[in-house]
């Protein structure tokens, strides 16, 4: 015993050490000094760097590749100059290239950052964790981001006006570019020092160099920049920008006889609206928006859940997305992932979302339901001090939404009658957000205050919280040059409302009071209101040699609720998490990039309930050919659900195992290549799955790029849910059955680049997922250990199909009495989706959208294959066309 513990004990110093290692090369801090232009002329941005202002001042130059062989000379070397006047920062580039004939030119959107590209980052607030990111590619195709979280977060939604152009000579190609002060954030002071990084892409050899090297363990990316100096007397520049909107269109859908709102198959209208920017001071901007309209923006990927928890869609509306970074709180975000990272106290699409009503028709009764609530107006003030204060504040009011309803004779198809019904009351939606950064940017502080408030909710929308608030605070401290962290944070909520509404949100999907084993939750029907709690701690090693982990806790109280207008799939959860990695930080033979993690998770109820014990092991590589791969497995020895059963008892899951794996051929090619699989299976056969995917882009020119993934996916299990019933003498039965579910969708683009500055792109989508069930049963011991003694199936004797009704009768005691029935759940969800957007930039800042949007949903056949019943559908329903014409004009005051 004592010998094993000495052996324990060496090899637990030997990993310490490995924590430990850190790259004995010194990173020197690179300076940069720029000069004011002077007397001399601004330089004319033409590509050209021929104007004497540029021999003010010496190239920045001595460039380091970053990939994939850190710290040795590039292929091709590359140098810049930085000059200044009142109101512009102006950069030239020389990138040198051996074969300029090679320079690779590929076309693309605004922040498509394809070919061969260079790019400046700046850090001016010299906070060490967020910067501005300005890029330019040899076609001449801009890209800008913002950079926060030390580089773990590049939000291309962006889009400052700045001024570009490129040309190619013998040497290689050259860039000039001018951005304007007000499109940055500075404090004043008499000598401004910022982070700086000039970073480039040599496509041939897929290479990044960098003016600054940044070592491969390093722990961020801003935090390592180096410095820009001699910025004298430069005066902050107050942003104001004014951006009206005018938009027609045209809908035509399939006509409706007898509806009045649908009779005709076609709706015009037509409206305006604007958005503004303006600067209070150059650290601090309010942005708002007046009757917004996202008419440009492509449509929700379909998807399908049976288990019962909300679908998490990104944000794709451009007033919400800009800047979104301010406002993030995913409040139990890990390294490890299965921690509901999505979880985040503010999810911008709960402000206008789908009415949350829909009226109760009668016989003859039609309704015209909005599709959408309108957003009255949002207003967002935002920004980050020179004292280290990020602040984010938004409002929005959301209005009050009606339905029109109408009853048609049915003789005369005349309207006797109208009225109207509420659907959505008026709303308004408030998010407040600080940070403080200190000791040397190495730490920060923060905090978080949500509310959503309702007005004068009608009785049919008694469903609908009348407040919701939440707020939390979130901290995180680094030391040993941010190579070791600890981060976290605690949330609060409080919701108010009807009995009924506090009723159904402890019956909700996400709670489940209503659990009939459980002992520290049941439904209150008197209960007005709910308080609930959540938090997260995580420590780690985030650089600093090849080793990397991070362990932590994270936590949500039964009573937490943050739907109103954040995002929470479920409550009642305590959890641990664990993360281990190991990276090379050098090329080899094989792989250019190269990591492997190992996670693991359990999780608890807050009766203290062990419902989860998992393990994974996955691996990544970026291959020497340029070749990408993945392969990971989870094991899941221990799975209880205290939701499968929708307020039964808690049910367990026999253990599983799975699996999955992706490849993808060099990205750089005109024609590549992905291919995924995955799959699982229970220990015992009660249930498994299997998806396969893939992919090809073809871009036969520089503009033009078209790309097909198609996927499908098979799901094989035996206790599935479908309902709960309950019996004459007041028995439950909570409803199981066998399901055979397959899933097929594919979505097709093609990216058409007129210009940098002109495109046309195309997305197109049809989904089907069809799911057929048997072998019905119900739950008799929840938790037995083994799967049969869980349920009783049904006989053909006890469960009738009643086809004329489309229908199932149950006769448990075969008395010749029904004792409950239930209807088919088989189903069939057909969709096809499509957007083409033809965007013109015709000046900096202002652009023409043209647009056309179709929509099919449908109820399928689940009796057909999967080819024939999506052909079908598609081919025989009429889909929703729209047609869309949107003017915007930038105004820079």
């Amino acid at each position: 015993m004592q010998s094993r513990n000495i052996l324990v004990m060496i090899a637990l110093l030997f990993f310490i050490k490995a924590l430990g290692q850190q790259d004995s090369t010194q990173v020197i801090k690179k300076i940069y000094t720029t000069k004011a232009l002077g007397a001399n002329e601004p330089p004319t941005i033409d590509g050209i760097l021929d104007e004497p202002g540029w021999g003010i001042v010496e190239w920045g130059s001595d460039f380091i590749e970053n990939q994939p062989d850190e710290n040795t000379p590039p292929s091709e070397q590359t140098k810049f100059k930085i000059v200044y006047d009142q109101r512009y920062l102006y950069i030239a580039y020389r990138c040198y290239d051996s074969d300029p004939a090679n320079i690779e030119k590929r076309l693309s959107r605004r922040d498509g950052f394809a070919g061969d590209w260079v790019e400046v980052n700046i850090d001016s607030y010299n906070d060490k964790r967020t910067g501005f990111s300005f890029t330019i590619t040899a076609a001449g195709v801009k890209g800008d981001e913002f950079i926060s979280e030390n580089g773990s977060n590049w939000d291309g939604s962006w889009n400052p006006i700045w001024y570009t152009a490129t040309n190619i000579d013998d040497e290689g190609w050259t860039a000039e570019v001018k951005i304007p002060f007000s499109q940055l954030r500075f404090g004043k002071v008499k000598e401004q020092v910022w982070g700086l990084q000039v970073n480039r892409r040599y496509f041939r050899n897929e290479e990044r160099s960098v003016w600054q090297r940044i070592p491969q363990d390093a722990p961020g990316w801003v935090s390592e920049f180096g410095e820009l100096r001699g910025l004298i007397d430069i005066e902050p520049q107050k942003q104001l920008e004014i951006q009206p909107y005018v938009v027609t269109s045209a809908e035509t859908f399939e006509k409706e006889v007898g509806n009045p709102f649908r009779d005709s198959g076609n709706d015009e209208t037509l409206a305006g609206g604007i958005d503004g920017k303006i600067g209070i001071t150059n650290d601090l901007t309010l942005d708002f928006t007046i009757n917004p309209d996202f008419g440009q923006v492509e449509a929700d990927p379909s998807a399908i859940a049976l288990d019962g928890f909300q679908i998490f869609f990104r944000e794709q509306r451009p007033f919400f997305v800009e800047n979104a970074n301010i406002f993030n709180y995913q409040f139990s975000r890990s390294e490890s992932g299965n921690t509901f990272g999505f979880d985040n106290l503010f999810y911008s699409r709960r402000i206008g979302r789908n009415p949350n009503g829909f009226p109760d028709l009668g016989d003859n009764e039609y309704a015209d339901v909005p599709e959408n609530t309108t957003i009255l107006g949002a207003a967002k003030f935002s920004g980050k001090t020179k004292n280290g204060w990020s602040i984010g504040f938004l409002e929005s009011v959301t209005a009050k939404e009606e339905a029109e309803i109408v009853n048609v004779d049915p003789d005369s198809n005349q309207v006797t009658d109208t009225r109207e019904e509420v659907v959505e009351p008026l709303a308004n939606y408030m998010v407040a957000r600080a940070q403080k950064d200190f000791n040397d940017r190495n730490s920060f502080i923060g905090g978080i205050f949500t509310a959503a408030n309702r007005a004068n909710l009608p009785d049919n929308l008694n469903f609908l919280h009348e407040s919701a608030y939440s707020g939390g605070l979130d901290f995180q401290h680094q030391w040993k040059d941010r190579t070791y962290y600890v981060r976290g944070n605690m949330v609060m909520s409080h919701i108010t409302g009807s009995k009924e509404a506090i009723e159904a949100t402890q019956a909700s999907n996400e709670h489940r009071f209503d659990r009939v084993d459980a002992s520290h939750v049941e439904v209150d029907p008197d209960r007005t209101s709910l308080t609930g709690t959540g938090g997260n701690v995580q420590v780690g090693k985030g650089g600093g040699g090849h080793w990397r982990f991070e362990t932590g806790l994270t936590w949500r109280s039964p009573e937490l609720e943050l739907n109103d207008l954040g995002f929470q799939q479920r409550a009642d959860d305590i959890r641990h998490n664990a993360w281990g990695a190991y990276r090379i930080l050098k090329p080899t033979k094989l792989f250019r990039n190269w990591q492997v993690n190992y996670n693991h998770w359990l999780a608890w109820d807050f009766e203290g309930n062990n419902n989860l014990v998992g393990f994974n092991v996955n691996t990544w590589a970026n291959f020497i050919n340029n070749w990408f791969g993945n392969v990971g497995m989870n094991i899941t020895p221990r799975n209880y659900s205290n939701f499968a059963l929708r307020g039964g008892p808690r049910l367990r899951n026999t253990g599983d195992f799975n699996y999955w794996n992706n490849v993808g051929t060099d990205n750089r090619k005109k024609v590549r290549f992905n291919l995924s699989n995955g799959g699982g299976k229970a220990f015992d056969n009660s249930r498994s799955f299997f998806r396969i995917g893939g992919g090809v882009s073809y871009q036969p020119t520089n503009a033009l790029r078209i790309s097909f993934n198609p996927s499908y996916n098979v799901n094989n299990d035996n206790l599935q849910w479908f309902g709960n019933f309950e019996l004459d003498n007041g028995e439950a039965r909570y409803m199981n059955a066998t399901i055979d579910q397959r899933t097929l969708s594919a979505s097709l683009r093609v990216n058409y680049n007129i210009n940098p500055n002109m495109t046309l792109q195309y997305w197109g989508q049809p989904f089907i997922s069809r799911g057929r069930y048997s072998n019905f049963k119900y739950i008799t011991d929840p938790t037995a250990s083994r799967f049969e003694d869980r349920f009783a199936q049904y006989t053909e004797a006890e469960l009738t199909y009643d086809g004329i009704n489309d229908e199932f009768l149950v006769d448990e005691n075969l008395d010749a009495a029904t004792d409950f029935t239930f209807g088919n759940p088989d189903f069939s969800f057909v969709q096809w989706r499509s957007n083409l957007v033809f965007r013109w930039e015709y000046i900096p800042g202002s652009e023409l959208f043209l647009v056309w949007s179709q929509g099919l949903s449908a109820s399928g056949d689940p009796g057909e294959e999967l080819f024939s019943d999506l052909r079908t559908q598609i081919n025989d329903s009429k889909s929703d066309n729209i047609f869309l014409i949107k003017a915007t004009y930038r105004f820079i005051l």
